[in-house]
């Protein structure tokens, strides 16, 4: 066998927050990761469909965003990133 090549292999303290809540389309679970990793975006993790996306407040600005990488209608998107608006700095 070879020697693995590791690009990294870190360990790291996180702030994790687990939230579920009912918007008026659709129930949302979601696990929110606040690390230094990512430049100070969160690590959003949809625990029902299994999506996750790197963000910050410049991405939930950005239009077509979320509906794109958590497969969300407009309505449904807009009220994700009504409750994100709020959390992600």
């Amino acid at each position: 066998m070879t020697e693995r090549f590791y690009l990294y292999d870190d360990m790291e303290n996180t702030r994790t927050r687990f939230v579920s809540f009912m918007g008026e389309e659709q129930r949302y679970d979601l696990a929110i990761v606040q690390t230094d990793r990512y430049y100070g975006k969160s690590l959003v993790l949809d625990l029902q469909g299994s999506l996750f996306a790197i963000m910050g407040r410049d991405d939930l600005e950005e239009p077509g965003y979320v509906e794109r990488v958590f497969k969300l209608t407009e309505e449904e998107a807009n009220e994700l990133r009504e409750f994100l608006s709020e959390i992600i700095l």
